[in-house]
């Protein structure tokens, strides 16, 4: 929560000193920075439900709010965006004038500093404990950032040229786009469903060698569900039709084990039942 009004605090000061310079680029910084807030809180609350537990609705648990989560961010991200850009675009026809003074220059280094301090807190924090959302969120963070340099480059350059301040109002709503663009793609596809990585697939294949003797089990077909921190992983073998159903399935079972203690998912294995005998693995 501290995150959140932090960046309530700096919303107010850029966008004061927004419209003492009369800069589209700072109000659109401004802007940026309070969409952190509102995304802040939409990560809290996505957390805060993915924790729930499983129950009869939600058999798989309530993971994927963090993924909404993520979502949220992004599609706030593109309001900004598009909104500077109209903006922006305007200004540059207008030829508007704009006044970046000391007030200006001060802001601008003080939000680079703070915000860059909270996306590397975010990010770390994401990776530790394996969170697309907070990742995301870091990285809106650090966009701001990084906007914010930009602006800090062109207030120094800005008493040159007129069109200085429409220009970088442009360049800060492209770097918004390629954030939401990260963010949505990522989520997206986990939304989606992936394949495991080759790695993984000759990882889990190698698992299997020696649960029926030498007997090459096939492994084929694999999806994996990703549901927050809960993650479960399906596909297919093959085994001789003249096994009894018993034997099939403790060796499903076995198999089942050994990945799961590897990898700490959820396995669920389908037995395809061949004609005659799989031949040896060479």
């Amino acid at each position: 929560m501290a995150f959140y009004f932090l960046n309530i605090a700096l919303f107010g000061i850029k966008y004061w000193a927004g419209i003492v310079s009369n800069s589209v680029a700072l109000l659109a910084d401004a802007w940026h920075t309070l969409s952190d807030s509102v995304s802040s809180l939409a990560v809290l609350l996505g957390l805060k439900v993915s924790n729930i537990p499983a129950d009869k609705k939600h058999p798989f648990g309530h993971g994927r709010a963090e993924l909404i989560a993520s979502l949220v961010v992004g599609i706030l991200l593109a309001i900004v965006g598009f909104n500077f850009l109209g903006e922006s675009i305007l200004k540059f026809k207008e030829r508007a004038v704009f006044n970046y003074g000391p007030v200006a220059i001060w802001v601008t280094v003080v939000s680079v500093i703070i915000k860059e301090v909270m996306a590397r807190y975010s990010i770390t924090i994401g990776k530790k404990i394996k969170s697309n959302s907070l990742k995301a969120d870091g990285w809106h963070h650090r966009s701001d950032a990084i906007s914010s340099i930009v602006i800090l480059v062109g207030i120094f350059a800005g008493g040159r040229f007129w069109w200085a301040d429409s220009v970088l109002g442009i360049l800060v709503s492209l770097m918004i786009f390629y954030t939401t663009y990260t963010i949505m793609r990522e989520t997206i596809s986990i939304l989606l469903g992936e394949n495991i990585e080759p790695e993984m697939e000759q990882k889990i294949v190698e698992l299997g060698e020696t649960i029926n003797g030498n007997v090459f089990l096939d492994p084929h077909s694999f999806k994996m569900h990703h549901y927050g921190h809960h993650s479960e992983l399906v596909f297919h073998i093959s085994l001789p039709g003249i096994y009894s159903l018993s034997k099939a399935h403790e060796i499903a079972s076995e198999y089942e084990l050994r990945i799961e203690k590897e990898y700490a998912i959820e396995v669920t294995i389908h037995v395809d039942a061949i004609d005659g005998i799989k031949p040896l693995k060479n």
